[in-house]
């Protein structure tokens, strides 16, 4: 009779995700929160209405999958700072369109080339075959879920 293998928690995908997310996170926390001040959920917020521009809360959290209250506490502060503008919506005045400010902006475009070098770094040693199915699986594994 075969002995069923022992379960090995380090080895459970969802922790080595959550290690792995949780560590190149906090390392990447250290740039935005110094330089910015922002928070891991305003960085978020600030970088979704870089990529698809005019966005409704709601829509921040259908895309990047966070609660509504950290969502509104993220606008709060980022409208606070003058990064983004809360615009109510023409069609149903209990929604706020949310969008970037030419300083807003700035501090994105600041952020997005400072996040690609730490991506650079934190894949440096990786050869583009293994990066390219690192992203492939991940992608994939995200979309299942």
């Amino acid at each position: 009779m075969t002995r069923p293998r022992e379960f090995d928690v380090r080895q459970f995908l969802p922790y080595l995700l959550n290690q792995a997310a949780e560590a190149s996170s906090l390392e990447f926390q250290k740039v935005y929160k110094d330089k910015y001040g922002m928070l891991r959920n305003e960085w978020r917020v600030l970088f979704h209405l870089a990529i698809y521009g005019h966005m409704t809360a709601s829509d921040i959290g259908a895309r990047a999958q966070m609660h509504k209250t950290k969502i509104s506490r993220a606008v709060h502060r980022l409208a606070e700072r003058r990064y983004i503008t809360r615009t109510r919506s023409e069609t149903d005045r209990r929604v706020e369109v949310l969008a970037l400010t030419p300083t807003g902006q700035k501090v994105y475009e600041d952020l997005k080339s400072t996040a690609a070098e730490y991506d650079a770094a934190l894949t440096d040693g990786m050869t583009d075959t293994q990066l390219a199915t690192l992203r492939t699986l991940l992608e994939r594994l995200a979309l299942r879920l």
